[in-house]
């Protein structure tokens, strides 16, 4: 069975849950509504063989209602097939995990978290990931200025100089220990 056969049988099995399927220079999409979104996802991985999740991502549509959507991109080894699942988020809506599903979902799901603010009912650790906790925006949101916005702490990263020669990731490669192939750690205080 092709991406486009499988489109199909979900559109079969899920009736009205799926509002739409698409092919697009061979990718093939499924718009699905969010209420089925994890029973359908389910589905892909235990009857259609789609065993690996290649990444979760987000969209801001900032002027529509509703008002985010979500994009699974999943492969199957065995048949070599890909599938786009996408579903449409509220701003108030909070979307299932599909952790339990996949185990690589956690860090993707805390990403978008992170990044966009949508929230994940069932997430056994729903916390920043890239931003720290307490910052109290979502810098891949449209309203998000391309500067960025003032913050009160300190720009640690940019406080000394970087090393250039012996830095950090000068090494020896083939030498007989770490202290050969370390220049760093010969240097004594």
């Amino acid at each position: 069975m092709n991406a486009a056969q499988m489109a199909a049988a979900l559109k079969e099995k899920f009736g009205d849950a799926v509002l739409s399927t698409t092919e697009f220079r061979g990718e093939h999409t499924v718009q699905v509504a969010l209420a089925s979104l994890k029973l359908l996802l389910k589905y892909c991985r235990d009857e259609m063989s789609f065993d690996y999740l290649v990444d979760i991502s987000s969209l801001d549509h900032m002027e529509e209602e509703p008002r985010f959507e979500m994009v699974y991109e999943l492969y199957g080894y065995g048949h070599l097939q890909h599938l786009r699942v996408k579903a449409k988020v509220g701003e108030s809506q909070a979307v299932p995990t599909v952790s339990d599903i996949w185990g690589t979902a956690d860090w993707h799901e805390r990403e978008v978290w992170d990044m966009m603010g949508i929230r994940f009912d069932g997430h056994p650790d729903l916390r920043r990931i890239l931003m720290w906790e307490g910052y109290p925006y979502f810098p891949l949101r449209k309203e998000f200025p391309l500067a960025g916005k003032p913050s009160d702490l300190p720009e640690v990263g940019f406080t000394k100089p970087a090393p250039m020669a012996d830095g950090p990731f000068v090494t020896s490669a083939g030498a007989p220990d770490t202290v050969a192939r370390e220049p760093r750690a010969r240097r004594v205080g």
